[in-house]
């Protein structure tokens, strides 16, 4: 069960992550020390998705799933609603650069509309 547990963990921290690297820019509107977290967060998300890497989170929570007896990811609420939206069925490598595109592209306009608005506050 603990490792259940664990492995459930790692998976929300996974989902957390990804939500962090495509909508943290957000957070600068607030915190002026958001990007010094969120690109670095950016860069990496970009490169595993660019490169075709895997994101260390994944063989750990993969090895806790394991080490808990499991074999896949089945049943449970997590399993059922979390893991489509982390390990998309067919994620293909064309889907992968879009991904890594996609997370750029965003953070872009973020950052954008970041920067627009602390020189319009300045003035």
């Amino acid at each position: 069960m603990g490792y259940r547990l664990a492995a459930d963990a790692v998976l929300l921290l996974h989902l957390g992550f990804i939500a962090f690297a495509v909508l943290g820019g957000l957070l600068a509107l607030r915190w002026r020390l958001a990007p010094w977290l969120h690109l670095p967060a950016v860069a990496w998300a970009a490169w595993v998705e660019a490169s075709g890497g895997l994101c260390p989170l994944t063989p750990l929570e993969n090895r806790l799933r394991v080490l808990a007896g499991q074999s896949g990811y089945p049943g449970g609420f997590i399993e059922h609603y979390l893991v489509p939206l982390i390990y998309p069925a067919g994620l293909t490598r064309e889907l992968q650069l879009a991904l890594a595109g996609f997370v750029v592209l965003v953070n872009l306009a973020v950052y954008a509309w970041v920067w627009r608005r602390r020189v319009s506050r300045a003035r």
